[in-house]
């Protein structure tokens, strides 16, 4: 086998060992994060049978969009969203996993195609209250999901975090298990929502042991990131 078999096998065995090993039946779902991969890089993957791609810059994605013209991929957006940039996304991708001021979800909402299915949207939590982080306030959570429940054009499908780094990784599953909590409690109010997304390369099994519904890898399964 090549590196990307190899890769993608580890990953796929490694998320279903976390799986059975936790107390909760929700099945995880692998989220393949391609920022900084060329095209060819996602085009070997999804031919494994990997169908959903996270991907940090807009333009980036749109080129490989374009370049891959596969429609049965999903393309989701986990960086950063400037409002300029909310038409493409609401026009190009299946999913935004990084929603964190009210202000996008009108400019979203307005820009979504009405052959298309409603946008999945994902609130970002900046759970460690980082400075250098996107992400809203555990406090903000109610009223993002109340404004995109509210727009017939998205979907609100649960939350997102990524969790300051650190080498010790009880500090990590504690912020993992602080949002397991918070996405339980938006469930009172939204039982509709189904995903938590949470764990990179070097964590998701910590993330999946807490109640993760989606991970993030990117270098477990590509290697070292490329400039592209």
């Amino acid at each position: 086998m090549n590196f990307c078999e190899t890769a993608y096998l580890s990953v796929t065995r490694r998320i279903a060992a976390a799986e059975h090993a936790r107390a909760t039946a929700e099945p995880v779902s692998l989220l393949a994060v391609s920022k900084t991969q060329p095209a060819d890089a996602v085009r070997a993957l999804a031919a494994l049978g990997q169908r959903a791609f996270g991907e940090n810059y807009v333009q980036e994605a749109l080129a490989k969009q374009r370049e891959l013209a596969d429609p049965d991929l999903e393309w989701h957006l986990i960086g950063p969203l400037q409002s300029n940039k909310c038409r493409d996304v609401a026009e190009h991708f299946d999913w935004l996993q990084t929603l964190d001021r009210i202000k996008l979800v009108e400019l979203l909402a307005r820009h979504r195609p009405g052959a298309r299915a409603p946008l999945s949207v994902l609130i970002q939590v900046n759970i460690d209250d980082e400075d250098s982080k996107s992400g809203c306030t555990p406090s903000d959570i109610a009223a993002l999901a109340a404004a995109v429940v509210a727009a017939p054009s998205l979907h609100l499908r649960g939350l997102m975090a990524i969790p300051a780094p650190s080498p010790d990784s009880a500090g990590r599953r504690l912020a993992f298990a602080r949002m397991r909590d918070l996405f339980e409690e938006l469930r009172l109010t939204h039982a509709q929502i189904d995903t938590l997304s949470m764990g990179m390369s070097d964590d998701f099994e910590l993330a999946i042991a807490e109640g993760a519904t989606m991970v993030r890898p990117g270098t477990a399964l590509f290697g070292a990131r490329q400039h592209i």
